[in-house]
């Protein structure tokens, strides 16, 4: 029997830290020959030269299309222009990849996922699997046999809630409770008609229902990845900002957040399920959003510490709710009422209500007081459907962890 000599071994350990991309392999010369096409002579030389390992050029090809992405307002940003941003964050990546950089390598395939197109997609998730794998190798796994690793605690008192919730909560109607409803009475009894209604004991068989309260599961198949975050009150305040930050400083952040004091930082209305596989492999798409015929237009997550607020707004499309972790206060108002509402008149902001729910300026928004709601808190395992352009108002009233399931009816649109 032959033993393995140096060479061998030296040829294993490089191609161990080889980032197979058949798709890049395969379509790189026909995009740099499109990005030339527009004009992009300095990129495809950067290109060329990362693809040959020179990584200050990888580099330098990355910054050429991210000036790209930033050249206008994103919908008149140019498709190859995403992709060629995709493209030079893989051979970013790569060459990070070979160095035994990990972090640097997936924070690399990390923003080619989120910023760039639809190209690389498959080549991105590849590689992300396989350099995760490698970094979780590298760090051994920590068992603290005393440590509360639980992200929330089941120890929040009522009287603590009402405390911090709106004038009048909980005080009028209350959304209806529904145990495991069917799909045929939900058709009937609240997507025609468009009435809102919780949905109970249908998240039981979700992975996530256990798994996103361990602090240290998340870590493990999440803890470097980049991910955008939200830093200030709400999206209605000056001093509201985004952030790209690792989903570690993510969870250092909103364990360390006091609500009463602190600035919050909201992961919010981002496709983390699309970047992510391991969390997206947790969550089911529920059954009542086969209703009408549709199709789901988005799955988004919605995590942060108690006191993230998502301000008074309508949204366009049908939407079950899901209450992972945590609990949540909910407020509701049909869609009818929206002149009572006061929406912004700015084009960007229409579906935002101008009233503080939270200090009501009752000389400026006098119709407001008298308005009948629904609201309800939203338990862990609880499924909240909120029918079409009714407005609404969100507050977390523990640690959360939210996912919702927008979509459209068979024709496109939405009934109210």
């Amino acid at each position: 029997m032959a033993l393995p000599t140096a060479s061998t071994a030296l040829s294993t350990a490089e191609s161990d830290l080889h980032l197979p991309t058949p798709t890049l392999d395969s379509e790189s010369s026909a995009l740099l020959h499109t990005v030339s096409e527009h004009g992009g002579y300095a990129y495809v030389s950067m290109a060329s030269r990362a693809a040959a390992g020179d990584v200050r050029a990888a580099e330098a090809a990355r910054e050429m299309a991210w000036e790209q992405l930033h050249s206008g307002p994103w919908h008149s940003v140019l498709p190859v222009w995403r992709d060629a941003y995709a493209m030079a964050c893989l051979q970013v990546a790569k060459l990070h990849f070979a160095a035994g950089e990990f972090s640097d390598a997936l924070r690399a395939l990390d923003m080619g996922l989120l910023m760039g197109g639809p190209l690389f997609k498959s080549d991105l998730h590849s590689a992300v699997s396989k350099v995760s794998a490698k970094s979780r190798a590298r760090v051994p796994r920590e068992n603290g046999p005393n440590l509360d690793r639980r992200l929330v605690r089941d120890d929040l008192k009522a009287s603590e809630m009402v405390g911090v919730l709106p004038p009048k909560s909980l005080s009028c109607k209350m959304v209806v409770k529904k145990s495991g409803l069917s799909l045929e009475g939900f058709l009937r009894e609240h997507f025609l008609p468009g009435s809102p209604v919780i949905l109970t004991d249908c998240m039981g068989h979700w992975p996530a229902r256990t798994k996103w309260n361990d602090m240290d599961y998340l870590l493990r198949v999440a803890g470097d990845r980049t991910v955008p975050v939200e830093v200030g009150k709400n999206y209605l305040y000056p001093e509201w900002k985004q952030e790209l930050i690792t989903f570690s400083q993510f969870l250092e952040r909103i364990r360390g957040t006091d609500s009463s004091s602190g600035v919050p930082t909201y992961l919010a209305q981002h496709s983390l399920f699309d970047q992510i596989n391991e969390l997206r492999e947790d969550i089911c798409i529920p059954d009542y959003c086969c209703a009408g015929g549709g199709e789901l237009r988005s799955t988004n997550a919605w995590f942060g510490p108690a006191g993230t607020i998502t301000p008074l707004h309508h949204d366009p499309h049908h939407n079950v709710f899901a209450q992972v972790v945590g609990k949540k206060y909910i407020r509701l108002y049909r869609a009818s009422l929206s002149e009572e509402l006061y929406p912004h008149t700015e084009t960007m902001l229409c579906n935002s209500s101008q009233v503080d729910l939270d200090n009501i300026d009752e000389k400026e928004f006098s119709k407001v007081q008298d308005l009948e709601f629904l609201d309800c808190i939203l338990e862990e395992g609880d499924m909240l459907y909120i029918p079409p352009k009714w407005w609404h108002y969100v507050r977390s009233l523990t640690t959360s962890m939210s996912v919702s399931f927008w979509w459209s009816d068979y024709d496109g649109s939405a009934t109210s």
